[in-house]
């Protein structure tokens, strides 16, 4: 017979810590960040035990509670990092940035210093976007693992809008991954195909390895470029505006129209009026 349980709630944001948390820390709004997550995977963990449960007829009280404030701490962490980017002369750029919200913003606003970042280069080594940046078993990780993951995130969130009109960078994904599987299908990537067998190894029963030994590339490993390419283009966009801000002048142009005669730039979207 399943008891009642008198369980206290998790108090939720007041409006007084919700004023305190616009002057947040960098570091604090990291912190915030990455518990926010570890909530989020909480929560979700709970979500999929209560369906279980639930099939099987058996109560599930203190995961029912558990998920509940998981939820409510979420939801005081987005108010809390909302407040801290609405503090950051560069929140009001990435709040009009559709499936940029206020976490993605606030992480992003707390590990990338612009004052760091003479060219967006140097935010791609930092996130672990450079080409050539290898991180081999016993060194030191030579990128910030949470600003990559935040990277990663973003490129999700741009997928998930992708197919919503006044999504800039979710729009840039479809027609990259557009461009890439026709690329793919007339053999464009077969060395990087045979560099990838050469080097990695891949399970032959699998359906990556049936790809690579034809000279293509897999469905996830062409989504991945695609979504690498949104997300690198939407930091040099963040470094342009960002740098312009912090500076008072125009930010440096990025390496390939500066030194390899690449015309072709999408310029970054204003800042709002």
């Amino acid at each position: 017979m399943a008891v009642a349980l008198q369980l206290d709630p998790v108090q939720a944001l007041t409006r007084d810590l919700k004023t305190a948390s616009k002057t947040l820390t960098d570091d604090e709004a990291r912190f915030l960040v990455d518990t926010y997550y570890i909530l989020q995977g909480g929560r979700t963990r709970s979500d999929n035990q209560l369906r279980a449960l639930a099939k099987n007829g058996e109560p599930g009280e203190v995961i029912l509670w558990i998920s509940g404030q998981c939820s409510t701490l979420e939801r005081s962490l987005r108010h809390a990092l909302d407040a801290y980017t609405k503090s950051h002369p560069m929140g009001a750029w990435m709040r009009e940035i559709k499936g940029i919200g206020p976490v993605l913003s606030a992480g992003l606003l707390a590990h990338i210093d612009i004052t760091k970042a003479a060219h967006v280069g140097h935010i791609y080594s930092f996130a672990g976007l450079a080409p050539g940046k290898v991180w081999k078993k016993g060194q030191k990780r030579p990128w910030n693992a949470d600003l990559r993951k935040l990277c990663w995130l973003v490129g999700e969130s741009f997928v998930k809008v992708s197919g919503k009109e006044d999504a800039l960078y979710g729009r840039l994904y479809a027609e990259k991954k557009l461009q890439l599987v026709e690329q793919n299908e007339a053999g464009e990537f077969k060395e990087a195909a045979e560099h990838v067998l050469e080097t990695k190894n891949i399970g032959k029963t699998t359906d990556a390895y049936k790809a690579y030994i034809k000279g293509k590339l897999p469905k996830a490993h062409v989504h991945a470029r695609a979504r690498r390419w949104t997300v690198k283009i939407f930091l040099a966009h963040l470094h342009q505006r960002w740098y312009e801000q912090h500076f008072n002048k125009p930010a440096p142009e990025p390496f390939p129209f500066a030194h390899l005669g690449h015309a072709d730039k999408i310029e970054p979207p204003p800042f709002p009026e």
